[in-house]
């Protein structure tokens, strides 16, 4: 079938697309009645789409599913399970069998690989997350990265992250670690043990400040 023949049917059935010239839909593509879909989108292979989604410019999606009422922007999702009312982007980039259940904020240059996502969780910028488990209402502050794969065994592991965590910016978490319900990671820390439940984790060196370092000597 004619890409522009599978948008001009889409459209039917009560589906908004914006530019039926640049939309790139494949025959075996569904969408539900209530989506919005903008140019230059790429719906590829064995993807569902539910209702009332809005899918803006540059998004590819592969071999997906996709539930109601999200919001996808200008991002790659590649044989993933995305739920509802998620929001997603932009340049989120979603694959290997992620799974992101409901109520999920996945923002610019966040990456989630081979992990399962749970809902109302936050991730909202410059994030890494590989192989892990998220539970309901974690927060994973900006540049966050779990490091997944172990050079020397050549090995990947995985993390779990349970319910009300909150990760503070730039740390590192050090798979296999569990970082149990409702503690937090203070931010820039480096997580290489489990973290019990209701604690504050700080893995960092103390602040040295060496006065007068960078100040010049007077020229006699």
């Amino acid at each position: 079938m004619n890409y522009k023949n599978k948008n001009e049917e889409l459209t039917k059935m009560g589906v908004t697309i914006i530019d039926i010239n640049h939309t790139y839909i494949d025959e075996k593509v569904e969408v539900g009645d209530g989506c919005i879909i903008y140019p230059n989108t790429y719906i590829r292979g064995n993807t569902k789409i539910g209702k009332n989604n809005v899918i803006d410019m540059g998004t590819v999606i592969v071999d997906s599913i996709i539930g109601d009422n999200n919001q996808i922007i200008n991002s790659y999702i590649e044989t993933s399970k995305i739920g509802c009312n998620n929001k997603i982007g932009p340049f989120a980039n979603i694959h290997t069998n992620t799974i992101i259940n409901d109520n999920v904020v996945i923002g610019n240059f966040v990456e989630i690989k081979n992990s399962i996502i749970k809902n109302n969780i936050k991730s909202k910028h410059l994030a890494f997350l590989g192989d892990c488990e998220i539970s309901d209402n974690a927060n994973i502050g900006g540049g966050v990265v779990i490091a997944n794969y172990n050079p020397l065994t050549k090995e990947k592991t995985k993390t779990i992250i349970e319910e009300n965590v909150s990760i503070g910016c730039n740390s590192v978490i050090v798979s296999p670690v569990v970082l149990k319900k409702d503690c937090l990671v203070a931010a820039g820390s480096v997580i290489t043990k489990d973290i019990p439940a209701y604690s504050l984790a700080i893995a960092r060196c103390s602040q040295i400040n060496k006065e007068n370092y960078t100040k010049k000597e007077e020229v006699l």
